[in-house]
């Protein structure tokens, strides 16, 4: 039942927020984010560490072909969602200091998207998986190309057209691991469209060859991955901040969970085949993405694509098919959210301060604001990956299964630590400590109700930095388990 009041409470919200207007919807939008907050606190406090989902919920959806309404929580899934919670108030937060046309509409929308990606999270179906999905494109979509930049309208349609194209091709694998299954226990249905029933196929090895593109297709394009990236940049740069701050910061974690849960598990002999391939991909995503985003003069693009570098390194360290590499995964999955929300709401704060996303127009701003200055360097260095902070844990721990996995692929993947210092403190040295800029003695600096979002970031990017094992104690279960299933 609880799983159930996490996927429903966020959509009854955005329901009653199409019938409401001004400061009663603001409030309505952040109360119930912060009340499912509060249930996915509890129900990280009554899991139970076992590799096995909790909190089922399992009815019969479309019985007469095998679909079921399948919920549950895992350690991996619960961490997820525990991440999406904790993010969405301060994103609405994020929203309120704008003036948004149809402001209860926008706040539906991102209530709405909630809805698809817990759904995403705790789907034991492949169809309701595929479901939600597709339902989290669907605010995105508006979001972005209804309050975006001047490019919005042709940026979010190459962006849809990617993740369509990416989840038909997962839809076609589904349909045909659903074909080989047989009848569901309690069910007289001919086919199981259930994720055990996908887990207990035999499938043969050149099966699961072509299988692994169809399913990694959807996988790939939304983490994303080198060189299924090209619609990343212009999305994250033309859709307004709140928008950007749910897509880097959960939505691309649909990506690396789709591919622990519903590829390694069911296709590991395409995985064995074809794992060798994506680890390259994945490094050259870590490498092109550092060199692009030193070339940055925006603020948004240089942010996307340091996003993109550091996903390739989460790419890699679950393909390395390592216990390290997997935990690695998932602590970078918790760090990555919070460095790129914090990193993208300062650079939120800097553009409605100046006016301006360009790097050289901007200089000198750290003299009148302390407290932007000590907050953007915090967030910075722990996408630097900073002893004490999450983001040194989760790229160590990554790097740590990679170089497992293998010696050479795991030196080159480790210049990612380098690359990010030069190009983001280069860019805090001109933003920031540069030459004084127009905006130099005009500025000003972080009001209480920006620290209100910045200071939770930070606590949690010191919290995943000093006591990471809150946080592996719960996803160590689920990760062996998931490695046991790859490796039968």
């Amino acid at each position: 039942m609880l799983t159930a009041v996490l996927l429903f409470l966020p959509l009854a919200a955005a329901l009653l927020l199409l019938f409401i207007k001004g400061a009663a919807a603001r409030a309505l939008a952040l109360g119930a984010s912060l009340l499912e907050f509060g249930l996915a606190v509890y129900a990280v406090f009554a899991f139970k560490t076992t590799g096995s989902a909790a909190f089922n919920l399992n009815y019969a959806w479309i019985s007469s072909a095998g679909i079921n309404f399948h919920l549950g929580l895992d350690g991996l899934s619960l961490l997820l969602v525990l991440l999406t919670t904790f993010l969405v108030p301060l994103i609405l937060l994020a929203a309120f200091k704008h003036n948004y046309d149809s402001p209860s509409t926008f706040y539906a929308l991102v209530l709405f998207m909630q809805t698809g990606l817990i759904g995403v999270f705790v789907s034991l179906d492949a169809f309701l998986f595929y479901f939600f999905w597709e339902v989290a494109l669907i605010p995105i979509y508006f979001l972005a190309g209804a309050w975006g930049g001047e490019r919005r309208v042709a940026v979010t349609l190459k962006f849809f057209l990617y993740t369509v194209v990416g989840s038909l091709f997962m839809l076609a694998g589904f349909m045909y691991l659903y074909l080989q299954t047989g009848p569901a226990a309690g069910s007289l249905a001919a086919h199981s469209s259930e994720l055990s029933a996908f887990y207990n196929l035999t499938l043969s090895a050149s099966e699961q060859s072509w299988l692994f593109w169809l399913i990694f297709a959807a996988f790939a394009v939304k983490m994303p991955i080198f060189p299924f990236h090209t619609w990343q940049p212009d999305t994250y740069t033309e859709s307004p901040a709140p928008a950007t701050m749910l897509l880097s910061g959960i939505m691309l974690k649909m990506g690396i969970y789709g591919t622990m849960r519903w590829l390694l598990p069911v296709v590991p002999l395409g995985v064995s085949q074809w794992g060798f391939l994506v680890v390259i991909l994945a490094v050259i995503g870590i490498i092109y993405g550092a060199i692009i985003a030193i070339r940055q003069q925006d603020l948004k693009r240089l942010i996307a694509y340091s996003s993109l570098s550091h996903v390739g390194l989460m790419a890699a360290g679950v393909f390395s098919l390592t216990s390290i590499g997997l935990q690695g995964a998932v602590v970078q999955m918790l760090a990555h959210g919070v460095n790129v929300v914090g990193m993208f709401f300062v650079a939120d704060a800097i553009e409605r301060r100046t006016g301006t996303r360009h790097i050289p127009d901007l200089g000198g701003l750290t003299r009148r604001t302390p407290l932007l200055t000590v907050c953007f360097l915090v967030m910075l260095l722990s996408t630097v990956a900073l002893p004490l902070t999450g983001g040194f844990v989760g790229e160590f721990l990554l790097l740590a299964g990679v170089y497992q996995y293998n010696a050479w692929v795991g030196a080159v993947a480790g210049l990612t630590i380098i690359f990010s210092a030069v190009y983001l403190l280069r860019m805090f040295q001109r933003v920031m400590l540069g030459p004084d800029s127009a905006f130099s003695e005009t500025i000003t600096d972080l009001t209480g109700g920006e620290l209100l979002i910045l200071v939770p970031l930070i606590v949690l990017v010191f919290w995943l930095g000093l006591f990471p094992g809150t946080f592996l104690h719960i996803s160590e279960p689920a990760v062996t388990n998931l490695l046991s299933l790859v490796g039968r």
